[in-house]
């Protein structure tokens, strides 16, 4: 929480806090969070932005994000039927948290290459 001077309130343990890390801090979640905000709203397009992401914990991932007010699902009646998932305004507010965490992780994380197991840094 943040006091009215703009300082964040120092409490040890703020339950809020530590529920949206929960939520956006599961796996997958923000790669999730990042691909939808960058436009993928079909399930195809959310799983071709984001390698290794099996279909399973994509499926749990949406119904977690769906079941918070983050997501809504939504059925197009076409022929065949087609689903998105398109983020409600409380997704669409967790456009600064992921740009900061993104700006944050060019500075301070690094990741080693695949192939020669050195470290390298990359675009996030």
């Amino acid at each position: 929480m943040m006091r009215s001077t703009g300082e964040m309130n120092t409490e040890r343990f703020c339950p809020r806090y530590q529920r949206a890390v929960e939520i956006v801090g599961r796996r997958w979640s923000g790669a999730i969070l990042r691909a939808m905000l960058a436009g993928a709203s079909r399930f195809g397009e959310i799983q071709e932005a984001i390698p290794d992401l099996s279909n399973r914990m994509l499926s749990e991932r949406l119904r977690e994000f769906e079941a918070e007010g983050i997501v809504e699902r939504v059925v197009v009646p076409e022929r065949p039927v087609r689903v998105e998932y398109r983020l409600t305004e409380k997704g669409r507010a967790l456009n600064d948290v992921v740009e900061a965490l993104s700006r944050w992780s060019q500075d301070w994380i690094s990741v080693e290459a695949p192939e020669q197991g050195a470290e390298q840094t990359t675009s996030v």
